[in-house]
């Protein structure tokens, strides 16, 4: 099987990397293209062109949510039916949507989130959450994906889109959204923080070493995410009226 990492950014070069570990022991052969030639390479990625990494089996989408559709406009033309096409977004409604309006009917399509990344997966992925939602895609191929990544020891969690954004909104989306504004904040290690301190310093890392247009997607491409801002802004309100 010919895996196509699609996007060698933060999160592609680390997904890409896992993949092709994995890929590894099944005979898999696993190619890579960023439009930036700057971009490294992941260790057992094999860097290709876009034309030739869009003939692969299965291209795994790893660009920026706001870039989806420019990138599907432009690659739908070359991806020929049979293809199984996964995107990796941090949201699910928007991409799912706009891979099943742009991409061609013999195209299957599967959408994914793996809920870890370079900071929280730097130890290792297993036992680690995987959003899988299954938009057009045959069952057999569905059920070889659940099974692939079970494989990797990731723990697969089965969901709708909309299931997927609102429940992201408020654990994902709020998260990052506090590790913002808490960086905003330039925290510093101290010798008589507390746990909790420590934990929020994490927080802090874990976020604010992300791209900041991932934040923006987040907070933009969720449908879910005005009403999680909305519920944090009462709450601090409240927090603060009662001082």
């Amino acid at each position: 099987m010919n895996i196509g990492i699609y996007g060698l950014g933060r999160f592609g070069s680390f997904w890409g990397r896992e993949i092709a570990h994995y890929g590894s022991q099944n005979g898999w052969q696993v190619k890579g293209f960023s439009r930036n030639p700057e971009r490294g390479t992941p260790e057992g990625v094999i860097r290709v062109e876009e034309e030739e990494l869009l003939s692969s089996d299965v291209i795994i989408l790893c660009n920026a949510i706001s870039s989806m559709e420019s990138v599907l406009g432009k690659i739908s033309t070359f991806i020929k039916p049979g293809t199984l096409v996964m995107d990796t977004c941090s949201v699910k409604v928007h991409p799912t949507s706009l891979m099943n309006d742009l991409l061609a009917e013999g195209v299957n399509i599967l959408g994914t989130h793996p809920m870890f990344g370079p900071d929280s997966g730097k130890n290792g992925i297993a036992g680690l959450p995987i959003v899988v939602s299954p938009v057009r895609a045959p069952l057999k191929v569905q059920s070889q994906w659940k099974e692939i990544f079970r494989d990797m020891k990731l723990d697969v969690k089965v969901m709708t889109p909309d299931e997927h954004d609102l429940e992201a909104a408020f654990t994902q989306g709020i998260t990052h959204f506090i590790g913002r504004v808490l960086g905003r904040l330039d925290l510093k290690p101290s010798p008589i923080g507390t746990m909790g301190y420590r934990e929020l310093i994490k927080i802090v890392e874990q976020t604010c070493n992300d791209p900041e247009q991932l934040f923006l997607d987040l907070q933009k491409f969720n449908p879910h995410t005005e009403e999680m801002r909305l519920q944090l802004k009462y709450a601090l309100n409240d927090t603060l009226g009662q001082l």
